[in-house]
């Protein structure tokens, strides 16, 4: 997708991209009772459309909740994705969504509970003991910015047969203080390091 792109094929993008929702909405509508997925922002996005060209919905066809990363979240998308794609707020009778955050060496970070009275805000906390992160300044790896500051993503992964001592992602954030259900700093905000950023290439992954 990603060669796609830098090739400026988005013809060739956009089929592709319809092949992996007309799939996935054969998928869904066999009878599967699928109840979970994992998907990317801008496919959950194409998926609810496809859908409701159908006549049917995510919340609909029986998905209840959402693992949703591999591409930057913002607030903005949140908030209209809870709202106008998954039938508002859990509490409300709507699909739980949670954005995650990470790769194959940290695992994923979950968001703490994205609501609209924290602005949708989305902050990640990385899942410890496997994997911690820091926001790190930008000049000085070693410290770490004050809580609410920006910096760069620092990973660390230690398990039974694998260390990663300090690795440096490509990504940006601001510090968040530990929360009730995970007790460590995590990062909001997180988006491409801002001095790589207009060389890096997203995709729908």
């Amino acid at each position: 997708v990603v060669k796609l792109i830098k090739k400026g094929w988005m013809e060739h993008l956009e089929e592709y991209k319809k092949h992996c929702i007309d799939q996935a909405i054969t998928i869904l509508t066999a009878g599967h009772d699928i109840k979970c997925m994992f998907t990317t922002p801008k496919l959950l996005e194409s998926l609810a459309y496809g859908l409701a060209e159908q006549g049917t919905s995510i919340q609909e066809i029986g998905i209840t909740g959402i693992f949703s990363g591999g591409t930057e979240f913002t607030p903005q998308w949140t908030r209209f994705c809870v709202e106008e794609l998954l039938g508002g707020p859990v509490e409300d009778g709507g699909v739980y969504m949670t954005p995650t955050y990470g790769n194959t060496l940290m695992g994923l970070a979950c968001s703490k509970p994205v609501t609209a009275e924290d602005n949708y805000k989305i902050s990640y906390y990385a899942p410890q003991p496997r994997a911690a992160v820091e926001v790190v300044d930008f000049d000085d790896h070693t410290q770490l910015v004050s809580m609410g500051g920006t910096g760069r993503v620092k990973l660390y992964t230690l398990t039974k047969e694998f260390f990663v001592p300090g690795f440096l992602e490509r990504d940006e954030g601001e510090r968040e203080p530990p929360y009730v259900k995970y007790p460590w700093d995590g990062v909001s905000g997180v988006r491409p390091f801002h001095k790589i950023a207009s060389s890096t290439t997203v995709g729908v992954y």
